[in-house]
């Protein structure tokens, strides 16, 4: 049998999986934006496109989506990565 306040639980961890995922693939996709930019050469665009990279990898730390460190840490490799030689 199970109890009121474990269905709650249920319902509750269902809409927050749901939040969750929306919210990571849109970092996701953010992320693969921005390195196929790289990539393709288009350094300029990717120049201008890392404060939307910054927002969204603050977003996602704030949100306990990511850790604060591994926001920072791909802050900086991301920001080494389009100002490669």
């Amino acid at each position: 049998m199970i109890t009121k306040s474990a269905k709650k639980a249920y319902r509750q961890n269902l809409k927050r999986r749901a939040v969750n995922l929306k919210r990571k693939r849109a970092l996701q996709k953010v992320l693969k934006t921005y390195k196929k930019l790289v990539t393709d050469g288009k350094k300029e665009q990717a120049r201008k496109d890392l404060p939307a990279v910054y927002q969204a990898l603050d977003k996602a730390a704030k949100v306990n989506l990511i850790k604060d460190n591994k926001a920072s840490r791909l802050k900086s490799r991301l920001t080494a990565l389009v100002n490669e030689k």
